[in-house]
């Protein structure tokens, strides 16, 4: 499925967005004056191939999984966090329940790789878990390259599902502690940072804490430098990467496989995005980056990628709550596109 769809993927007709941008002008509006929002709409009516650009409806997909790496310190919390919160999605108490309810957005956890027993049944949860839990990637590999594999084609899939159930936006989200610390090695390994000056506070470590963090990831880069000289992404993913992390990858290739809106979250979303970029860089046409994490290093990655972020909301608890919120943004964008009025139509002078 992986090679398919990699194969697949195209990129947008760039064309489009001129024929767009001259849309947008003829609107009753100073030309360019919605800023930002004609610049979505445009990308918005290129994915959609001319046709009237459509965002809903979307869903969440929150991925979750444990990390071995947790147990070297680099959080404030226990990893049994990572099960507690999954509970509290499917209890509809957390800030992206919240804000997928407020922005009119689907939601499903998708349980990738949480450690311990099956959760019981829910209307909210895909279980789907590869494993409970990765290694430590300061040992060694998080995991097998076929467990990632398996993780990212479960992405595919789901986006794959939702596309043939009507839906135009793909959001992303995740929940695993310790969930900074891989991101930050994957972000390492791809765009050539350093530990030290990419790593941050995840869960809120102070200055001993982050440095820490900084030399377990450096450990684990140094464990696995003969799997990250290979260049090959989907090893790196794995030796580096979460079963959520990987999952996510997963959703932002089949997305835009399937010629989809794709939404990323923040940070740990974004190194999703990173993944799936290095397999197939033609994913940036699809892929809309929520807003600006307040975690250290995300500005940087963002320079590095030249992506610019929707919002800028000084966030940084992931989940999807970001990218609930731009999703609200895209909406806009698009209902501009489709329903302001033409000079000519509205009878308004040049």
């Amino acid at each position: 499925m992986l090679k398919h769809v990699l194969k697949e993927i195209s990129p947008i007709n760039k064309d489009l967005l001129k024929k767009a941008e001259l849309h947008l002008d003829n609107l009753t509006k100073p030309r360019g004056s919605l800023g930002r929002l004609e610049e979505l709409a445009a990308r918005l009516y290129a994915i959609s191939c001319a046709k009237k650009p459509e965002v809903e409806p979307g869903i969440i997909f929150t991925c979750a999984g444990d990390h071995g790496v947790a147990q070297a310190g680099v959080s404030l919390f226990p990893r049994a966090v990572t099960r507690q919160m999954v509970t509290n999605f499917l209890n509809g108490g957390a800030a992206v329940n919240v804000l997928a309810r407020t922005s009119g957005l689907q939601l499903k956890v998708v349980d990738v790789g949480v450690a311990g027993p099956s959760f019981p049944g829910h209307d909210l949860l895909i279980q789907n878990r590869i494993r409970s839990g990765t290694g430590d990637l300061s040992a060694g590999p998080a995991m097998s390259e076929l467990e990632c594999q398996k993780a990212i084609e479960l992405g595919i899939d789901l986006a794959k599902q939702a596309y043939e159930k009507g839906i135009k936006t793909l959001c992303t989200g995740e929940m695993g502690i310790g969930n900074t610390t891989p991101s930050t090695a994957l972000y390492c390994a791809f765009l050539g940072f350093e530990p030290h000056d990419l790593a941050g506070s995840g869960t809120g470590l102070e200055s001993d804490g982050i440095k820490k963090k900084a030399r377990v990831i450096a450990k684990g880069l140094e464990v696995n430098a003969e799997i990250l000289n290979s260049k090959d992404p989907i090893k790196i993913l794995a030796a580096l990467g979460g079963l959520e992390i990987a999952c996510l990858t997963g959703i932002i290739l089949g997305g835009a496989w399937k010629g989809m809106n794709v939404i990323i979250d923040g940070f740990i979303s974004s190194a999703a995005y990173v993944s799936a970029w290095k397999l197939n860089p033609f994913v940036e046409d699809y892929c809309f980056f929520s807003h600006l994490s307040a975690e250290k290093g995300h500005i940087m990655v963002m320079e590095k990628i030249q992506a610019r972020p929707v919002l800028n909301m000084d966030m940084r608890l992931g989940e999807g709550t970001g990218a609930a919120l731009a999703y609200f943004i895209l909406k806009s964008a698009a209902n501009i596109f489709n329903e302001m009025a033409t000079f000519d139509q509205a009878g308004v002078s040049r």
